[in-house]
């Protein structure tokens, strides 16, 4: 779907070159398996955090405070010059690095969206410098460093994410911005990586609260191992990714964690008017178009109930297998390679109209989804998009900045060119580093 089938597409399924367009919501996960696994990671996964007690799903035993750090695993560690390596094979722009990166699966408390407590992964990746160290950051004069949360795009398989493989555009951002000396909160979301139950793809509050959580323990392990932390937060991310962190943004915004402070949000590439994204792909058409309707469906068929058998949305063969397809243990060229090439090979025709002339309870959450640029931001907001992008479309963008002005705020938005959604990530990234370099560059001295 985002950075997980855009990869697979270019090797496997040519045909398919662009990623998949992401949406958000709102809702319940009313069905989750109980445990998390990692097949096929490039990296151990952490040993599961005790428990002293027996737990229903979605908890995770002994009563946890939102964002209490549970595990910690260190991955990769990278000097600069590695970092310029690694980032050079991934296509991510090296030319403001300047430090070596440490970088670390944690596992924290949050909540589901039901407000269950339960589990979720992140990936931490902290400047490797004189005051990373505890002993160096506690003397005078240490470097006190901002936190960058970066929301990453669609990825189909838990094992996909930032947190479990080298081999993406997350992980890569998530070490690029920790390499001009940011460290970095890189959630992977509720039921991906680590984390228990499914994931409740495009679930905009729980979205929210697991970034949000996320942060929270991220300042857990500084204070344990350093670096020094000051309140500021720059928020990110790259399609789905995108319009969560708009969301995250808001959030911050409103105060709901007075322990940060947002300093300013950049996201690329998001579907932000998720109603007319939704009516673009079930109608005229998107790139990925059916495995992009099918994992919204799947996900919000188990938080708002859109159907009683999956008969009633989807056609044959397709009707006995597409759950089990969108159970996260199924990686992005499984998906890609299962599913029709349009929406009307793969739906019935009255669901396929349901999607695109939503109504009920699809109508009230889609204008949830529809919300997140509704607020008035008082930092600086860069919109970046691609006239180029088939998968989420440049008007998205537009789309958002009409709702940050009608909220009396403002927001920029910045065309990086007529390029694909993949390569708009990769041409943002620079510039939102530039931009966050400008606003907090003073306090990034090693």
């Amino acid at each position: 779907m985002v950075t997980s089938l855009s990869r697979a597409a270019a090797v496997a399924v040519p045909a398919l070159l662009v990623l998949l367009a992401p949406l958000t919501g709102c809702g319940t996960d009313r069905a989750q398996p109980s445990a998390a696994a990692s097949p096929g990671t490039s990296e151990p996964a952490p040993a599961a955090a005790p428990t002293t007690a027996p737990v229903t799903p979605g908890q995770v035993g002994p009563t946890h405070a939102r964002g209490a750090l549970l595990s910690v695993e260190p991955l990769r560690g990278l000097d600069a010059e590695q970092v310029r390596g690694y980032l050079s094979g991934q296509g991510v722009d090296g030319s403001r690095v300047r430090f070596g990166v440490d970088t670390s699966r944690i596992s924290y408390a949050t909540v589901d969206p039901e407000g269950r407590q339960t589990t979720a992964s992140a990936l931490v990746a902290t400047p490797r410098t004189p005051s990373t160290r505890r002993t160096a950051a506690d003397q005078p004069g240490g470097a006190v460093r901002p936190l960058v949360s970066w929301q990453h795009g669609t990825t189909a398989g838990r094992d996909e994410v930032a947190s479990m493989t080298e081999d993406g555009s997350d992980r890569a951002a998530a070490v690029m911005f920790a390499a001009a000396g940011y460290v970095v909160s890189a959630p992977d979301y509720l039921g991906l990586g680590t984390g228990a139950g499914y994931h409740p793809y495009l679930d905009l509050p729980s979205t929210v609260t697991a970034s949000v959580d996320s942060l929270r323990a991220t300042r857990a392990l500084a204070e344990r191992n350093g670096p020094r932390l000051d309140a500021q937060v720059l928020v990110s991310g790259h399609s789905q990714g995108g319009q969560a962190a708009m969301a995250v943004g808001r959030e911050l915004r409103r105060g709901a964690a007075p322990e940060f402070r947002l300093a300013a949000v950049a996201p690329i590439a998001g579907p932000y008017d998720v109603s007319g994204t939704l009516r673009t792909a079930a109608t005229t058409g998107i790139e990925n178009a059916s495995a992009y309707l099918a994992y919204f469906t799947v996900a919000w068929n188990r938080l708002h109930h859109l159907y009683d058998s999956p008969a009633q949305a989807f056609r044959p063969p397709y009707a006995a297998s597409v759950t089990e397809l969108l159970d996260g243990y199924h990686s992005g060229p499984d998906v890609l390679a299962a599913l029709p090439a349009t929406p009307a090979e793969l739906f019935t025709p009255e669901f396929l109209h349901r999607l695109a002339n939503p109504s009920g309870t699809l109508a009230e959450a889609l204008a949830v989804a529809d919300g997140s640029c509704d607020w008035r931001p008082g930092v600086p907001v860069r919109l970046f998009a691609a006239s180029g992008d088939r998968d989420v479309p440049i008007a998205n963008s537009g789309f958002c900045q009409r709702r940050v002005r009608a909220a009396g705020g403002d927001a920029a938005l910045i065309d990086v060119g007529p390029v694909d959604h993949a390569t708009s990530e990769l041409r943002a990234l620079p510039q939102v580093l530039a931009g966050f370099d400008q606003l907090t560059g003073a306090r990034q001295g090693g």
